[in-house]
């Protein structure tokens, strides 16, 4: 896991990446679009710096201009601690900082989180931050408006971009493909998407939205990456198909799907774990009882 940059620095590195790499390899071609649908290129409006990760504002295919604003950045960026194997976080009072970044790299808010809405390393690794504030006045007082989240499984050979507010760069490569189990140390996650190798993303860029350049949508969270060749163990994730098969791809770096999100919020932004579709990992008794304690 490629992690904060002062943990890259000790022990861990969680998704990753140094400098603007170039289109890796080829990958589906685009659809044809007129100029009025054709999305703007991607830039750095809209994404956030965190105080060891990278992140972005987020809004739901269902989300209003006056709901509350989300943050989406890893769930091993989480200020409290990286949750262990099984452990799911809701509704847990947070006051996290986040700068708000526009097209070309250049702070123009500090925005504040009132809580983590759900944080996770089960199946799949994200933090979603609820702000104090709403899209609409953040695109009144800053004019930057969300990044929209997916509702779609990406496909392979999709050109994608990471775009890392923590180190202010973006990596340009292709959607190679996705695994089935993605297990580092005592994490596991389903069906992550892997990387063509110019995405060789570094510690710091932990959090950083995947996106699909011909929608202009998210569609993944930058996460992890296999760093020295090692099998399955922190900073060095294997790969595990349907029959138990493991693969080590040194150099390779992985990101985790964000369209499931989509199917768990209802309106308001309002995280509904009971959703139909839903398939994020509920919390249990116990950190139900520990997020209890901290309200």
């Amino acid at each position: 896991m490629r992690r904060p940059l002062v943990c890259a620095l000790t022990t861990l590195l969680f998704a990753g990446g140094a400098t603007v790499a170039a289109t890796g390899a080829a990958g589906a071609a685009p659809q044809e679009r007129t100029e009025s649908t054709k999305p703007k290129a991607v830039d750095f409006a809209g994404t956030v710096a965190l105080s060891n990760c990278s992140g972005s504002l987020v809004r739901l295919p269902g989300s209003a201009d006056t709901d509350p604003a989300l943050v989406l950045t890893n769930g091993h960026c989480l200020e409290t601690g990286m949750p262990g194997a099984g452990e799911v976080i809701t509704d847990r009072p947070s006051s996290r900082s986040f700068s708000l970044l526009n097209s070309t790299a250049g702070k123009v808010a500090t925005l504040r989180a009132v809580k983590i809405s759900y944080a996770t390393m089960t199946d799949t690794d994200i933090t979603l931050y609820e702000l104090n504030t709403t899209y609409a006045k953040i695109k009144q007082q800053y004019g930057i408006s969300a990044l929209a989240l997916s509702g779609d499984r990406s496909t392979a050979g999709t050109s994608i971009k990471v775009v890392s507010g923590y180190w202010k760069r973006i990596y340009t490569c292709n959607v190679d493909g996705f695994v089935h189990q993605l297990r580092e140390a005592d994490w596991t996650w389903k069906d992550s998407l892997r990387y063509t190798p110019s995405c060789n993303t570094i510690g710091g860029t932990s959090g950083s939205p995947v996106v699909d350049v011909n929608s202009g949508k998210v569609v993944a969270v930058n996460n992890t990456g296999n760093e020295s060749g090692e099998r399955c163990t922190m900073n060095n994730p294997c790969e595990v198909d349907e029959n138990g098969q493991v693969t080590v791809r040194r150099g390779i770096n992985y990101a985790q799907q964000t369209y499931g999100i989509t199917k768990c919020f209802a309106a308001g932004n309002k995280l509904d774990l009971d959703l139909p579709g839903c398939e994020l990992p509920k919390p249990s008794e116990d950190d139900e009882e520990g997020m209890a304690a901290l309200r």
